[in-house]
């Protein structure tokens, strides 16, 4: 055995995902980890005066308080939150068709960045971070955005659309940073910071 695999067999913590999300269930399963997935359903408005970053953190931050059971010290509960920020605004998950639409004809041709928030909670301590990615996007037809409305109903999506399936294919001219951050999990980091914790 070497040692990534040891330290990954040995690591000292039950690791509690906090999240609703298959693509983060994936990615965390990905990483090596073994977790309990228990989803937590937090409100998720926040302040009008948070920003970009900021919004994502706060998020993170409050599933970890909406968790519902007492943390031991031995555990780490992880919670996400990703958003799409363009233009000075923040689009999280279209409520309807007609937001959704909204949302991708303003996206179209663009530049817009991904954030996602992560805090990490044990009994005893709390850390939190985030990444950050651009993503741009070609010019989308009109039609282009409701086949895809209607096929592929990306409404528990941040922005209105999901880098792993066809509009992803379709529309990324190119990203800077991270792939999985905006698929809503910066595994990198979360690698780092689950080693150090």
């Amino acid at each position: 055995m070497n040692s990534v695999e040891q330290h990954l067999k040995e690591f000292p913590y039950q690791i509690i995902l906090g999240s609703n999300s298959p693509r983060r269930q994936e990615l965390l399963k990905s990483l090596g980890f073994t977790f309990l997935n228990k989803p937590i359903n937090a409100d998720e408005s926040f302040p009008i005066d948070l920003l970009a970053e900021e919004i994502a953190l706060y998020l993170a931050e409050k599933k970890a308080d909406a968790y519902a059971e007492d943390l031991k010290d031995t555990e780490i509960l992880i919670t996400a939150d990703t958003i799409v920020w363009c233009e000075g605004k923040v689009f999280n998950k279209p409520a309807n068709f007609i937001e959704g639409k909204k949302m991708l004809e303003t996206l179209s041709g663009k530049m817009h960045e991904v954030f996602t928030g992560v805090c990490l909670k044990s009994g005893n301590k709390q850390t939190t971070f985030y990444d950050v990615s651009k993503v741009y996007f070609k010019k989308l037809k009109p039609e282009e955005i409701e086949y895809y409305l209607i096929n592929f109903t990306p409404y528990d999506k941040a922005g209105g659309y999901g880098v792993q399936d066809w509009l992803g294919y379709i529309a990324i001219d190119k990203i800077e940073g991270s792939f999985y951050n905006v698929m809503g999990l910066p595994v990198k980091e979360l690698y780092q910071e689950l080693i150090k914790f």
